[in-house]
């Protein structure tokens, strides 16, 4: 055996013997981090920021002129006769104006019909904070709805809007953390049958997931976040660091079946097992990087917390964890699940093995051997199959329609800030919503522009809705105008009125003042931030294809490897589009799944889940690749070889896409129809690929491909030859997917190959 060592068995072999260091160091590195990051809070992003197009140009010109606008909220008293509601609005007025939180307030608007009434006010100091101090406004609301029965108080605005969404975001993120992980828990006793092994994975992957939020609290200051990226952070750290560490730990616990000693097992686990992780880490993370080059602040957000966590629990795979591992020993098996056990046993037992691995991985051996049977068989069956399965779930992807979800979409229509949104959107066409015209001129005052805003403020009174309101600071020569739009402030009436006020009206008006006008508000901000996303998915998808397609040539030095990739990737992810439309855009099963009909997917979805998984992908593509590779090094025909590989992985990779999927399908039941969509589509693609793509459509396809898998153009062959085995000689002794030990009993007979039976050197 050569003595050179790659760099995964060199970080697990120093970690191993040099175990306090390695564990103190991991705990300080968390502490330090999440203290720091706590210390020093998120930064969120501001609007202009959040934008994109002409209405970040609006919000950038505001933020430009220092124009802060006080948070507005409206409030809508319904009574059921003309008038009904005038004792009740004048009461509440007093009650709202009585907390001292509250600065101007509007007398009351009546609606057409005299039986409702909009109350408008502004609330007191800086809007960014006015979340922090509605709720004496929102509970003087309260109380006049409760003392006035004979009438119904509807409320929204910027504060109660955000306080509700917050909290609502805070439950929905201490609920997903308290179902996620105990769901892992049980999948990883199930898989290992012992309760010391189960608790590490989870141990160090919530560890990793600490240390990432604190560093990205302090990153924040330089990159502002939206507020959803901790939940999705949290998502992919607690995934992909239970997967890293159940790789690793399940080839160490299967070297000590083989009968290996505690020593080389952790070295083998750390030269095969540990080399995957940091090459799936790696794809994982330059994938993530893609998001950069989509022009959105919010993608650049999610790139940096999902590099963050998986960087950070890639780190803790091959660190702490040889460390704790050498330092546990046999005490990994402590706290063993009885009926698991005797099943271990039974079967370590039978192989003659320490029995280092749980019943799970047994049986998911035995049962991949099974299927695999019949698909290296009949490889061009299974393939045009498996690929037609694929297909036919990904046709409803061809009518997808995206947008910026809106209010009832997003929180579901029986939400109580959805009810009040409607209501009064339907009684006061354009209130809580209205587009926002910002002028920018030389000299606001100028004539002719005085006169273009005399002329839209018209022009809005004149068509029947809402009146318009112009506001002009002369000493910064801004003006603004909400105007207020047509329909319920995001369907098709309103968009255009947005779009006739934009290409119609305001280039009409102000033709010739060489003022610049720009139009944003929520409707606006939604068109340009879905029209960038269009704009974006392009360059994103070509660099992570062409970074995926790199790796993979790089690790295996084989351009076929890579293609098959690439397209078992994209495969995953069209499958995954068809679901997600299926099932949010048409409603099939909807119900089902506890959610409802929508219309649409949300507009920045598509681009997430592409990312995504392509990154996700590579855990189970390298993982299992890397051990089919293995054993074609070790002198295997390609079929024997693909045999071997998937059973040897089956264990790990059905335990890994169990977690991950029981993960994304906790955030597929929480309120936000965003989450809802990721936490479905994530669960679905990562179930496809972990069995349908990766136990039948892979090793259909490489059998058909026979020996052109592992073939190296000659303009290629100065690439570095990364050696895939476990660096103990022929490596006969390494155990299977069912804890046989023989280096692949079963998968029939070692046809000679290109290395023949020569040793392994592990580099």
């Amino acid at each position: 055996m050569s003595t050179r060592q790659n760099l995964a068995a060199r970080i697990g072999v120093w970690s191993a013997h040099h175990r306090k260091t390695a564990i103190i160091g991991w705990l300080l590195f968390v502490v330090l981090a999440a203290a720091l990051g706590g210390a020093s809070g998120m930064v969120e992003m501001t609007a202009s920021e959040n934008g994109a197009g002409d209405s970040a140009k609006a919000e950038r010109i505001l933020d430009e002129a220092g124009i802060d606008h006080p948070a507005g909220e409206l409030v809508m008293v319904s009574g059921r006769t003309d008038g009904g509601w005038r004792t009740a609005a004048g009461e509440l007025t007093e009650a709202v104006r009585g907390t001292g939180e509250v600065g101007r307030i509007d007398p009351p608007l009546p609606s057409k019909d005299g039986k409702d009434a909009l109350i408008s006010f502004e609330m007191k100091g800086d809007s960014t904070t006015a979340a922090d101090r509605v709720q004496p406004v929102l509970d003087a609301v309260r109380e006049t709805g409760e003392t006035h029965q004979d009438v119904r108080i509807y409320q929204f605005g910027e504060a109660s809007s955000g306080k509700w969404l917050g909290d609502l975001l805070a439950d929905d993120f201490r609920r997903a953390e308290f179902t996620a992980v105990p769901l892992a828990l049980g999948i990883l006793l199930v898989a290992f049958g012992a309760v010391v092994a189960a608790l590490l994975p989870v141990g160090l992957a919530l560890t990793a997931c600490m240390a990432a939020f604190g560093l990205l609290s302090l990153a924040s200051h330089q990159l502002h976040l939206f507020q959803t990226t901790y939940s999705v952070m949290f998502l992919m750290g607690l995934a992909v660091g239970v997967d890293y560490c159940l790789f690793y730990l399940r080839r160490e616990r299967d070297e000590r079946a083989a009968g290996r000693d505690a020593e080389t097992a952790l070295r083998i686990a750390a030269a095969t097992s540990g080399r995957a992780v940091l090459v799936s880490g790696v794809t994982v993370m330059v994938a993530m990087a893609g998001m950069f080059l989509s022009g959105l602040m919010l993608f650049k957000g999610f790139a940096l917390a999902t590099i963050l966590v998986v960087f950070i629990a890639m780190l803790g795979s091959v660190t702490v964890l040889p460390a704790l591992l050498a330092w546990l020993g046999d005490r990994i098996d402590a706290g063993r699940v009885p009926f698991l056990n005797r099943r271990r046993k039974k079967t370590a037992h039978e192989s003659g093995g320490s029995g280092g691995s749980g019943g799970g991985a047994h049986e998911s051996g035995r049962l991949a051997g099974a299927l695999l049977k019949p698909v290296l068989a009949r490889p061009k069956l299974f393939a045009v199959a498996s690929a037609a399965v694929l297909v036919a779930l990904a046709v409803p992807a061809l009518g997808m329609k995206t947008e910026s979800l809106g209010m009832e979409k997003q929180f579901g229509s029986e939400a109580s800030l959805t009810v009040a949104y409607r209501h009064i959107t339907e009684t006061f066409p354009g209130g809580p919503a209205p587009a926002l015209v910002v002028v920018k001129a030389d000299d606001i005052g100028a004539d002719g522009v005085r006169k273009a805003l005399g002329r839209i403020a018209g022009e809005s009174g004149e068509s029947g809705e809402s009146r318009a309101r112009v506001t002009v600071h002369e000493e910064r020569n801004v003006a603004e105008i909400e105007v207020p739009l047509a329909g319920n402030g995001s369907d098709g009436r309103s968009k255009a009125a947005l779009a006739e006020l934009r290409d119609e009206r305001l280039p009409a008006a102000f033709a010739g003042t060489g003022a610049q006008v720009h139009v944003t508000g929520d409707l606006a901000g939604s068109v340009d931030f879905t029209a960038q996303l269009k704009r974006g998915i392009v360059p994103v998808f070509v660099f992570i294809t062409a970074v995926t397609f790199l790796l993979m040539l790089f690790c295996f030095r084989s351009y076929v490897i890579a293609v098959t990739a690439i397209v078992l990737n994209l495969l995953s992810v069209v499958a995954a589009y068809g679901v997600m439309v299926a099932v949010f855009q048409h409603g099939w099963g909807a119900e089902l799944l506890g959610t409802e009909k929508v219309g649409a997917i949300e507009s920045w979805m598509p681009l997430f889940v592409l990312v995504v998984l392509f990154g996700l992908s590579m855990d189970y593509h390298v993982f299992v690749v890397s051990r089919i590779r293995e054993a074609r090094d070790r002198g295997l025909d390609t079929s024997s070889a693909i045999r071997e590989g998937i059973r040897r992985t089956a264990g790990a990779v059905t335990g890994a896409a169990a977690i991950m999927v029981a993960v994304f399908a906790v955030f597929g039941t929480l309120s936000m129809q965003d989450m809802q969509q990721m936490g479905v589509g994530l669960a679905v693609a990562v179930l496809l690929d972990a069995t349908l793509v990766r136990m039948v459509l892979l090793p259909s396809v490489m059998a058909l491909l026979g020996e052109r898998n592992w073939r190296t153009p000659r303009g290629l062959r100065w690439l570095p030859e990364l050696e895939h085995g476990d660096g103990d000689g022929d490596g006969d002794g390494a155990a299977d997917g069912n804890g046989t030990g023989d280096g692949g009993a079963g998968a029939g007979p070692q046809a000679p190959g290109p290395r023949h039976a020569a040793p392994v050197t592990t580099r």
